[in-house]
């Protein structure tokens, strides 16, 4: 029987994303046969979390992708540099994180293509099977309620059901799985939603290459990431305040990002019309609990995370490790993962996540609130930035503690190969 023609798999994976396939690719590694259901017909989205942090470069090289992933296209970010009114603080300097790995940098890379290399990986195992076009649409449940599956409606509108032992929520932040479970995410208060737009490099030479640039003052905040012949450029605004401020003319807009970085006419331009700006609508949340009989939810399915810092996409795939690392025997063995298997994996990722949420939020308030409401001065900067500022050691450690998190995972043994590049 084809793949395609399937009605059943050990473990259905809902969700093409980093987590997903990250997890469909260990899984196989490991021989459980995986169902992976995405619901677009490719990988390429603009204004995806494009950056893979050194806990997540440090797994592919465990992997053996290590020299496949350094031939994607990327740009490597060092340095994270913010300028707050008149003053500038380094606030993570990866040069100078500790330890011996050698990736001491961000990658940024498309996400469609760091997609495009899980998946053409997994591919290559026989347990492994991935179904583009696939919205999954809802759940099929037992008599007392387990998971059994899911419902889907294919390429063609056409409805159809996949059984399957246990099933994996990976389909972000507006999980239909974890919805129709009846799992709800507390919600954190945010205090800004984003705006996204691409302008092309001022000058691609110019020093500020391998840098994050973030600019704070009157009442202002934006960020842009040198992705070397473009900057991708956060601009945040007050929470809500989206279809108000899209009254101006774009041009209000242009003005603000030349003025805050510097740039002319001639950069500003590529932001044509209000169809160039892309609303990130943020919110934050975490499951209470991440699982129900037949179902664990991982990833944005789980916590919702602030865009600060670029974590989400690193933090889902840390998640996926550490569920295939416990998932893979019991799946083997029984065709399902029972509840207190699911719990295990909740508990072992419950507290990077907390912690990185509660680092995020402690953030917005110390920083993001204030240069908002036109209160963060740079001649009064809060005090941890002044001892940051002051130590490129602090630094590093900033570094670190971004780049490799509370608790990094490293890859099981038995998804494990040479180790290339």
């Amino acid at each position: 029987m084809a793949p395609e023609e399937r009605k059943s798999t050990t473990c259905c994976i809902v969700g093409g994303g980093p987590a997903g396939m990250m997890l469909g690719l260990l899984l196989a590694r490991a021989g459980v046969d995986v169902t992976v259901l995405e619901k677009h017909k490719d990988f390429l989205r603009d204004f995806r979390g494009d950056t893979v942090h050194p806990s997540t470069l440090r797994l592919l090289d465990e992997l053996g992708l290590g020299a496949e992933f350094a031939r994607l296209p990327a740009r490597r970010l060092e340095e994270m540099r913010m300028h707050i009114g008149s003053a500038v603080v380094t606030m993570a300097d990866f040069r100078r994180m500790p330890g011996r790995g050698r990736h001491k940098y961000i990658a940024m890379v498309p996400q469609w293509d760091f997609l495009t290399l899980l998946a053409g990986t997994a591919a290559a195992e026989p347990a492994f099977t991935l179904r583009m076009s696939t919205a999954v649409t809802g759940l099929t449940t037992a008599s007392d309620g387990r998971v059994t599956g899911v419902r889907y409606v294919d390429e063609n509108g056409a409805p159809g059901e996949l059984a399957a032992g246990l099933t994996v929520a990976c389909d972000g932040r507006d999980s239909v799985a974890a919805r129709a479970a009846g799992l709800r995410q507390n919600p954190f208060q945010v205090p800004m939603d984003v705006w996204q737009v691409r302008v092309p490099a001022p000058d691609p030479g110019a020093a500020g290459s391998g840098r994050v640039f973030g600019h704070f003052g009157a009442g202002q905040v934006a960020v842009t990431m040198d992705r070397g012949d473009y900057y991708q450029t956060s601009y945040l605004i007050k929470k809500g305040t989206d279809a108000a401020l899209r009254r101006n003319d774009v041009r209000w807009l242009r003005e603000r990002l030349g003025q805050l970085f510097g740039w002319g006419e001639e950069v500003t331009a590529a932001v044509g019309s209000w169809d160039d700006v892309k609303l990130l609508d943020v919110t934050m949340g975490r499951l209470p609990r991440w699982y129900a009989d037949g179902l664990l939810c991982i990833g944005d399915a789980a916590h919702t995370m602030s865009p600060v810092g670029g974590v989400g996409v690193n933090l889902a795939v840390q998640d996926a490790v550490a569920a295939a690392r416990l998932l893979a025997q019991p799946l083997l063995s029984r065709g399902r993962a029972g509840e207190d298997v699911l719990a295990r994996v909740q508990k072992r990722r419950t507290l990077p996540t907390a912690v990185t949420q509660k680092s995020q939020l402690a953030e917005h308030e110390m920083l993001l609130r204030p240069a908002l409401e036109g209160t963060l001065d740079g001649h009064r900067l809060p005090f941890p930035l002044r001892l940051v500022r002051r130590s490129p050691l602090l630094q590093g450690l900033a570094a670190y503690a971004g780049g490799m998190g509370v608790r990094p995972e490293h890859a099981p043994e038995f998804a494990r190969r040479r180790v290339q590049g």
